[in-house]
């Protein structure tokens, strides 16, 4: 636990509240129940109240200071809907508001956007997209995003001492490619889309603890290889400066010159970066989601995340697959964040 003690500490002097849009779910509850128990947030279960209580009685879980929503009873659901129709300005009528508000990914997300709940946690039953989705039609991308990512925190402990390292995008992004207007003029370059990405791993990093060294990875190092990822992951170290000055960042460099002193000293002496890196990002999605799980299960890490980026509240995602325990361990994150 040693790297939630500072969030831990932040969140039991500045009360934030959570909301869970799947409040019957008993990995939801168990969560609750603890966080409740800790006194670390307030907790918003979204849900109908009677299964809510069943389920919650049933799992001997309490959640009597939590606070149950139905979207189906919601006395403000009417103020909600005019917010969301003037959000979406013109993109959904007040009765397609109405259907999507009835509907715990959009009603726990517009609950945030109302001020209702600092961040929301989702995702135990929902898919990433149902938990994305809502957050980009109403929270919104932060000023200076074109998109949202997601990174993971990996943490362990390894000869007494504690490792922490940072890795995106492993699941939001698929691919990297250019996006065009009717004209075939390009409006974001593949390029600046994982430079932001790059951005804002670095600035989750940072939030964890880690004094982040940005390794933007390929399957080539200072143009080794040709083809694939390559121009990608080099133009977007170029595009990351740009945007970010200060940012300690290169590449692109294969994994091991990224980690490896012995190899940096090879590839890329001169390299800040090269042999030290501790934020990594990866060009395609599947190396992302690859790599983290070998780092997971073979380095002996505990993986914290997806933690999505760029958007102007604090919306976290869920396995579908997590445990209570990963679920009471990302509702601190998420809430630390706010």
């Amino acid at each position: 636990m040693g790297m939630f003690d500072k969030l831990i500490a932040n969140l039991k002097s500045s009360k934030k509240t959570i909301v869970f849009t799947e409040g019957s779910d008993p990995r939801i509850l168990s969560a609750a129940d603890r966080l409740i128990k800790e006194d670390l947030m307030g907790v918003i279960l979204c849900g109908n109240v009677d299964e809510v209580k069943a389920a919650a009685k049933n799992g001997g879980f309490n959640i009597d200071s939590a606070e149950i929503l139905d979207p189906a009873t919601y006395p403000e659901m009417d103020a909600l809907v005019a917010q969301m129709v003037e959000l979406r300005k013109g993109k959904m009528t007040e009765e397609e508001c109405r259907a999507a508000l009835a509907k715990s990914n959009y009603f726990g997300t517009m609950l945030v956007k109302a001020g209702k709940a600092d961040a929301l946690l989702g995702g135990a039953t929902y898919s990433t997209a149902d938990t994305v989705r809502p957050a980009l039609q109403i929270i919104k991308t932060k000023k200076g995003s074109n998109l949202v990512s997601s990174s993971f925190i990996l943490f362990r402990e390894k000869d007494g001492k504690e490792e922490k390292i940072a890795m995106g995008d492993c699941a939001i992004n698929l691919s990297y490619e250019d996006t065009v207007d009717k004209e075939g003029n390009v409006v974001l370059s593949g390029a600046r889309k994982l430079a932001e990405v790059a951005v804002e791993t670095a600035k989750t990093a940072d939030f964890f603890g880690i004094d982040p060294k940005v390794a933007v990875l390929s399957f080539s190092t200072y143009g080794s290889g040709k083809g694939g990822t390559v121009q990608l992951s080099h133009d977007a170290v170029i595009e990351a400066r740009n945007i970010d000055p200060n940012l300690v960042i290169d590449g692109e460099f294969q994994f091991d010159a990224a980690v490896s002193a012995e190899v940096a000293k090879t590839k890329c002496p001169d390299s800040k970066v090269a042999g030290q890196a501790n934020t990594f990002i990866f060009p395609l999605i599947e190396a992302g989601n690859i790599g983290y799980k070998i780092a997971q299960r073979l380095g002996g890490y505990e993986a914290y995340g997806p933690i999505l980026q760029g958007l102007n509240a604090p919306i976290n995602d869920l396995s579908r697959g997590c445990n209570a325990d990963e679920v009471y361990k990302m509702a601190i994150i998420t809430a630390g964040m706010a």
